[in-house]
């Protein structure tokens, strides 16, 4: 495992959450003149990169994911070691990563992702001729991504964000998440293996590692930088969009932030199957110590014999659970901190688990906390989100409080609602208010869970994100990291080749309204 020696004399370690202890080796934190390397290399490698064929962007996509399958089972002990998540968990999140790599290769030389418009010249129209104009998206620049700690592999160096800014023609500099950065070198390596081998210049990608704010604040505010992908906190998220705006030329930052993920539960679904509901809540509120983006962590039920048998279940369920080492010390502190403030509340019940948490372990306590509507929608410390093992549940005395419930909400990721389709059907107003509050609407599931496809939206109103019109998961991943430009009466010789006449990529193309592959 490499370590690329910094200006800088500072150095930290990973942490092994399970095991309560630094890891070996020692990293040293990128500084200033770090930043201004990587981001030197940028810049020489944009206009190669911006204007590099789809199928070269393809071959170097999949020729990471192939390097990330060869580093084998030392990527995914570092992580474990790291992260305290097990070996099956991150098998499966590095397969993951090495499909969202795969899929948008396929995206890149399929080419209509670069939505391609085309107004041919009307010389003869009356009072004004119109110009021939051609229209598609095309590279930003440098972009910075940031990785998130719960997902070591598939929303970190080359997760997400990183394949969808390199898959439209952009260099990137990523951030390491300080809570994994060997398994962050691991796969930088494997990024610069990959760049090498397909013949690319060495400022295609960076990997900056390091401990301060002031690291991520500095690689924000370069100005070198065109746009930033970011997974974390709303705390640290905020502070990243706020640096940007404030920057001379303001950029985008597409932040995934906190997310309630609210789920109501309608009478007669309570009724037919409120034992199943209680079950499948309780898996999904504590899968992976409930450090899930999607992990619904507010429940809205209407009162009555059905809701107590259900609320008996989750109680028990509970209280009967295991406490499971969380990603990191800060994580579980923050677990904790935040679940006091919500428990201290007046008027909520709260039920933990009866077994005591190690702290050695960095474990973290599956708790659930009840309270009345009228309680809840009066104060805000119940509306944010506790991330890990912990729901709240509120008691709605009927249809019309549970709706004006969800008028108090902020936005999230997902909204998920349980019912029978009559009953959703009859709950338009329900349903139509939280479509304003949430970027994915689940029916009688739960949001953990997302799948990688071009139908996907993660995303959603703030605070889940900054932009709730874009997706860090899934195909349309890649406009976050283009920008259209327009050419009118270009010569043909000097058009990208998605624009000429003749169409030689044979892309899918909006010609006077017409959508076609044929060419012109």
């Amino acid at each position: 495992m490499s370590m690329q020696a910094t200006a800088t004399a500072e150095v930290f370690h990973a942490f092994n959450p399970r095991e309560g202890k630094p890891i070996e080796p020692a990293f040293y934190a990128a500084g200033p003149e770090d930043v201004n390397r990587s981001l030197a290399l940028a810049d020489a490698a944009a206009p190669i990169l911006r204007n590099l064929p789809a199928e070269k962007i393809a071959i170097f996509l999949t020729a990471i994911s192939d390097e990330i399958i060869a580093l084998g089972d030392t990527l995914l002990e570092r992580a474990s070691q790291e992260s305290g998540l097990d070996l099956t968990r991150l098998s499966g999140e590095r397969g993951r990563t090495t499909n969202q790599l795969l899929m948008f290769a396929g995206i890149v030389r399929e080419g209509s992702w670069a939505d391609v418009r085309i107004e041919t010249a009307l010389p003869d129209r009356k009072p004004l001729p119109r110009p021939d104009l051609r229209r598609m998206l095309r590279a930003l620049g440098p972009v910075a991504v940031f990785g998130a700690s719960n997902f070591p592999l598939a929303f970190s160096v080359a997760g997400g964000d990183t394949a969808s800014a390199l898959a439209a023609g952009n260099p990137v500099v990523v951030k390491g998440h300080p809570a994994h950065p060997g398994t962050s070198a691991l796969v930088a390596e494997a990024i610069g293996r990959a760049v090498k081998s397909c013949g690319l210049p060495e400022g295609t990608f960076s990997l900056l590692q390091g401990t301060s704010p002031e690291l991520s604040i500095a690689l924000v505010t370069h100005p070198s930088i065109k746009a930033v992908g970011f997974t974390g906190s709303e705390r640290a998220g905020r502070a990243l969009f706020d640096a940007a705006s404030r920057r001379p030329e303001p950029i985008p930052v597409y932040a995934e932030m906190g997310s309630v993920n609210p789920l109501f539960i309608l009478p007669q679904a309570m009724d037919e199957r409120g034992a199943a509901i209680a079950e499948g809540l309780f898996k999904s509120v504590t899968a992976g110590v409930g450090q899930f983006c999607t992990c619904p962590g507010l429940v809205f039920a209407i009162q009555g014999t059905a809701y107590q048998a259900f609320a008996k279940s989750l109680m028990e369920q509970f209280e009967q659970a295991t406490p499971g080492t969380m990603l990191n010390p800060n994580v579980a502190k923050l677990y904790e901190e935040y679940f006091q403030r919500a428990a201290g509340v007046p008027g909520v019940d709260v039920y933990r688990s009866t077994r005591e948490p190690m702290a050695q372990h960095t474990e973290g306590r599956p708790s659930v906390l009840f309270v009345r509507a009228d309680a809840w929608m009066q104060n805000n410390d119940l509306h944010h989100e506790i991330f890990g093992p912990a729901t709240i549940v509120i008691e709605c005395e009927s249809i019309a409080e549970m709706l004006e419930c969800s008028g108090h909400l902020q936005g999230s990721l997902t909204a998920t609602i349980h019912a029978t389709p009559h009953e959703l059907t009859e709950k338009g107003a329900l349903v139509d208010m939280l479509t304003t509050k949430a970027g994915r609407m689940v029916f009688n599931g739960y949001p953990t869970g997302v799948e990688v496809g071009s139908a996907m939206h993660h995303g959603g109103p703030y605070p889940a994100t900054t932009d709730s019109k874009f997706t860090s998961v899934g195909a349309t991943a890649i406009v976050r990291f283009a920008r259209p430009v327009c050419y009118q009466n270009f010569p043909e010789t000097m058009l990208p080749p998605e624009l000429q006449n003749a169409n030689p990529r044979g892309i899918w193309r909006r010609i006077d309204n017409r959508l076609t592959q044929e060419p012109m």
